[in-house]
């Protein structure tokens, strides 16, 4: 089992932008020294009042320059936002400067207003994240390249740095609707899921087809999962569930707006199933919430927990979301992520 934190560098009411990232670095700096797996960084554009961190690569350099064992991963590098040539270079300079710590977490958003504001067309965006990332595995594993796309054509291409992992570090990539899950089982490349706006017996559904789909294109083993989810944990069962209450719920209602805001931008039978996840989340109960989409209790639940969704779904890892709404003071964030890797992470180990 694979054990790391989802990061978004909150933004943290009345203090300056330096004071986020200092405390977000205090972060990373325990997590090393505690043993997490990996960090892993979001990507969240034209936020302020919840997110500093737009520029994940730039973050993961940062990263890699403080830490020598912990892995870095991006979750998620939104593709069709990207020149496929220049995420290249960045993404392989990260790798070769953390001497192969970098895991490629890649996906499209369902944030149609960073695409509006990008001047990109989110209709695009599937047609888009399949090229760049064909491109991108290109630049990393042939000397020079040629190519010729809908969206970007060049000749005789030759990116430097590849990465310091051969082939190339490890692609994961994200899964939210129905029709994603099987398309990456018959792509061969382990999935990025999230329980945030479904349950965890929902999402088991569709891991399912995701598995079957990798057995039937016939690709050896089993696929690996790996999700984020709203993860609190305490000393006791009471503390873990008052402590985070109003950052989880706080979360809720801003992705309801963020949802709301998006659907206005897409296609009508997008915007339909997104408005109807916004009524959901618009009337979801806090109780309700911790039983069917967080990971929160005692590090015993929380292996408890862990255990049976090894069985049910084949989980490899977790993105434990230790701030899920970013209200959760510095010092309970520490303490959940001390708990996670000396009161859960062992017992996991092989």
């Amino acid at each position: 089992m694979e054990f790391g934190m989802f990061h978004e560098f909150p933004s943290l009411p009345g203090r300056s932008d330096s004071e986020a990232f200092d405390e977000a670095m205090e972060q990373v700096d325990a997590a090393e020294r505690w043993g997490l797996d990996v960090m892993w960084l979001a990507e969240l554009h034209f936020e302020p009042h919840r997110s500093l961190l737009s520029a994940p690569l730039s973050i993961a350099s940062a990263i890699a320059a403080r830490t020598r064992r912990i892995k870095i991963g991006i979750a998620v590098q939104v593709l069709p936002l990207c020149h496929p040539l220049r995420l290249a270079e960045e993404a392989a300079t990260v790798d070769q400067l953390s001497h192969g710590r970098l895991i490629f977490g890649v996906g499209r958003s369902g944030v149609a207003q960073t695409y509006e504001a990008y001047g990109v067309s989110y209709a695009e965006s599937r047609a888009r994240f399949r090229e760049i990332l064909d491109i991108i595995e290109r630049a990393w594993t042939e000397a020079s390249f040629s190519y010729d796309g809908a969206y970007h054509s060049f000749k005789d291409v030759a990116v430097v740095p590849k990465p310091y992992q051969k082939p190339t570090p490890p692609i994961r990539i994200a899964a939210s609707t129905p029709d994603t899950f099987p398309a990456i089982g018959r792509r061969g490349a382990p999935i990025f899921a999230s329980v945030r706006h479904t349950s965890w017996a929902a999402l088991a559904e569709q891991i399912r087809s995701y598995h079957e789909a990798w057995e039937e294109a016939g690709h050896p083993g089993k696929g690996q999962v790996f999700v984020s989810a709203p993860t609190y944990i305490a000393e006791t069962d009471g503390r873990a569930r008052s402590e985070p209450r109003e950052s989880v719920m706080h979360f809720y209602h801003e992705q309801a707006n963020l949802l709301e805001g998006a659907a206005k931008l897409v296609d009508p039978e997008t915007a339909a199933r997104r408005m109807r996840r916004v009524e959901q989340l618009r009337k979801i109960d806090y109780d309700d919430a911790l039983r069917t989409n967080a990971l929160v209790g005692t590090p015993d639940a929380i292996v408890e927990k862990l255990r049976s969704l090894q069985a049910k779904i084949g989980l490899s890892g977790i993105l434990a979301e230790l701030n899920c709404g970013g209200l959760i003071p510095h010092d309970r964030v520490l303490t959940a992520m001390r708990l996670l890797c000396e009161a859960v992470k062992p017992r996991f180990a092989a």
